[in-house]
């Protein structure tokens, strides 16, 4: 590599899910100022239609059919992703190269599992072979699409997912506990202390898009007995379809609820609450134990997040309540005895909250594009 220049570092994902994006970004801006960086998404680049319908599609289906989701999900494991045997597939992967030819990236980074094997056959028609980086945004139940992928290194976000990949035979040198790549502003961040006053008890909540299930979900926490509850509802891509529901729990408990559409002050949220209660993604379970707040999973989708669950559960850090009766008996648990329950779990997160996850993963790719260039 030439000392007149930054290292080019190509990053790769797929809107498929939050957790791609998220790390994606948060490693560019770790990145920033120590490299050039480019990130890409193929999917959308190559086949722009397709890639909308089929993000539609997985939207609809993890949030209204998770069974269906876990059957396709499941059949991934079966695949053989080293040829591509999908015509529609191809638009995606001249993309991958075509962006791989012109930026000439001195390492890859991808956050999605698909794209290591396009770089393989990128290698197989002749082009260079540089370094391969692929970020795991799932913990503990990782799918074989990722365990398979032909790269020189899995940065992955916690021990046990990396001592599990390990028990499938993956090479234990080319597995980097790095964390998962939250925003680098939660290493900046002071969040609740353990010994924080509870009253009122702050609750950050992200929605899913029924709209039944937003009031009821709500109501459960706002009716708590014994403690004063207050909520701050972040629809995002969910404002239009859930303002009215929000507005109308504005007006049932005047001033005890706000509302946000798309907000990019997250981590400051996550730092500033007591709770979070949300879908087991790994972006919002990453950031939230990166920030110390306690997480109740009010919707799972099999297979891919029930990994983040059960870190959580390892961690002493949430658990599931996915139900009216479950959220609320797990709401009256963490708030008797003083918050007893809520302390014990801050004081956990604590142990092993990862806010500069994005700089460690940051940091190995400098070197590994270093020593790919000395």
């Amino acid at each position: 590599m030439s000392l007149d220049r930054l290292p080019r570092i190509l990053i790769t994902t797929a809107g498929f899910g939050d957790g791609h994006n998220s790390a994606a970004r948060n490693l560019a801006k770790a990145l920033a100022g120590s490299a050039d960086v480019r990130v890409i998404d193929p999917c959308a680049e190559g086949s722009p239609w397709l890639n909308k319908v089929l993000r539609g599609g997985y939207r609809f289906v993890t949030t209204y059919l998770p069974g269906t989701w876990n059957r396709i999900y499941q059949g991934v494991e079966k695949r053989d992703f080293n040829k591509q045997e999908l015509p529609l597939m191809r638009p995606v992967e001249r993309a991958f190269s075509g962006q791989v030819n012109e930026f000439d990236p001195d390492v890859i980074v991808s956050t999605y599992p698909l794209y290591p094997y396009f770089a393989a056959r990128h290698i197989g028609e002749g082009g260079r072979r540089r370094p391969l980086v692929t970020i795991v945004t799932d913990s503990i139940e990782i799918n074989a699409a990722w365990r398979r992928a032909p790269t020189d290194y899995w940065l992955v976000t916690d021990q046990e997912t990396r001592r599990g990949l390990i028990e499938k035979d993956l090479p234990g040198e080319k597995i980097i506990e790095s964390g998962f790549p939250v925003d680098p502003v939660l290493d900046t961040l002071t969040p609740l202390p353990a010994d924080t006053p509870a009253r009122p008890f702050r609750i950050l909540f992200f929605p899913t898009a029924k709209r039944p299930a937003v009031r009821r979900t709500a109501e459960v926490l706002l009716e708590h007995d014994g403690c004063p509850t207050e909520l701050t509802m972040v629809l995002g891509r969910n404002l239009r379809r859930l303002y009215k529901q929000a507005r109308e729990l504005s007006k049932a408990y005047p001033g005890r609820v706000q509302i946000k559409g798309w907000s990019r002050r997250v981590p400051q949220l996550l730092c500033n609450h007591h709770l979070v209660v949300g879908k087991a993604g790994g972006a919002t379970v990453h950031e939230a134990l990166a920030a110390q707040c306690p997480m109740l999973i009010h919707h799972l989708v099999p297979g891919q997040e029930e990994g983040n669950l059960e870190l959580l559960r390892r961690i002493g850090g949430g658990d599931l309540a996915d139900t009216d009766q479950s959220l609320a008996a797990a709401l009256r648990d963490l708030l008797a005895d003083n918050a007893a329950v809520w302390r014990r779990q801050k004081q956990h997160l604590i142990k092993h909250a990862r806010p500069h996850a994005s700089h460690v993963a940051a940091q190995f790719v400098l070197e590994l594009a270093a020593r790919a260039n000395s």
